[in-house]
């Protein structure tokens, strides 16, 4: 019987997301891959240091049950890279000293490995190369480029996975977005009061949030998930994104309705594993506190 992924989260993730490959980048970014892949086979017994998508990865797959029930593991994490594949090893080695039962990668030495999202059937694809993400998001695969400067996760809540979201353009399609940037805050407010009723389309990571909540209701007594909307919607405007989420089946555990204050501090006291926003300037403040990536949809990234 062969080997299949139907029904897993899968998480599709490059080796510098994963871990800490920045001094090693530098040589890279300097031109010369050979110098690049002998650095890399020089350290290959040298453990990489954990990334800032690491925790997110650590604790989901943490909601796989013993290796010897390949069956009943509902998440899967792979590594698409563009690292070299002797680089590769490094990358494998890596996620064995930490205890990350990665077994599956592809890595294609510089050509973008973001074809292989679809045969793999991934629910998220993160990236440190905008250009992957966004041809990630454009074959309808949620996808954010990781942020590598940014504040790794702490260590407070080891048996949850902590997810915040920004609501327009990442669950919720720009409609309203749209309406903002063209007619102002005013204009905005009417046209988000005004269709209250009406649940806004799915943005890009309506999936992975309804995947994260398949795998929460599967149920394991050591992990749990916690969501957070963090917006900088306000009343009245929180009305339609609460009633969309209603609409859809979809709960989150805490929604944050900020007004256009800086996220940031908010998510610092939050402590997610991970934050995704559209737009540049929430995600160069969050990072400042906690792992963020951009999601390069929407009005704000055409």
């Amino acid at each position: 019987m062969s080997a299949s992924l139907d029904g897993k989260l899968v998480v599709a993730i490059s080796s510098r997301a994963l871990f800490d490959f920045e001094e090693e980048n530098g040589v890279f970014e300097q031109g010369n891959d050979r110098d690049y892949m002998a650095l890399q086979l020089a350290r290959l017994d040298i453990p990489a240091k954990p990334g800032v998508a690491f925790s997110l990865v650590k604790k989901l797959l943490a909601f796989n049950g013993p290796p010897t029930d390949a069956q009943n593991q509902p998440v899967e994490v792979v590594i698409l890279s563009r690292n070299d594949p002797v680089s590769g090893m490094r990358v494998f080695r890596s996620a064995q000293h930490f205890g990350l039962p990665i077994q599956r990668g592809s890595f294609t030495r510089g050509q973008s490995p973001w074809r292989y999202l679809k045969p793999l059937r991934a629910n998220l694809f993160l990236s440190t190369h905008l250009s992957d993400v966004r041809a990630a998001l454009d074959a309808g695969v949620p996808a954010a480029q990781v942020y590598p400067q940014s504040v790794h996760a702490g260590d407070a809540y080891p048996h949850e996975v902590r997810i915040a979201f920004d609501g327009d353009a990442v669950l919720f399609s720009d409609e309203a977005e749209r309406v903002f940037q063209a007619e102002g805050l005013s204009a905005f407010q009417k046209h988000e009061t005004d269709k209250a009723q009406q649940p806004l389309l799915g943005g890009p990571f309506k999936p992975l949030l309804t995947a994260l909540q398949r795998l929460q209701q599967s149920g394991t007594s050591n992990m749990r998930i916690r969501t957070a909307l963090v917006t900088a919607r306000s009343a009245p405007a929180h009305e339609r994104a609460i009633r969309t989420l209603m609409n859809w089946n979809i709960e989150v555990d805490e929604a944050m309705f900020l007004g256009g204050l800086p996220k940031g501090e908010f998510l610092r006291e939050f402590e997610p594993d991970f934050f995704f926003d559209d737009q540049t300037g929430h995600v160069h403040s969050a990072s400042q506190h906690v792992p963020s990536g951009h999601v390069a949809s929407g009005i704000s990234n055409d």
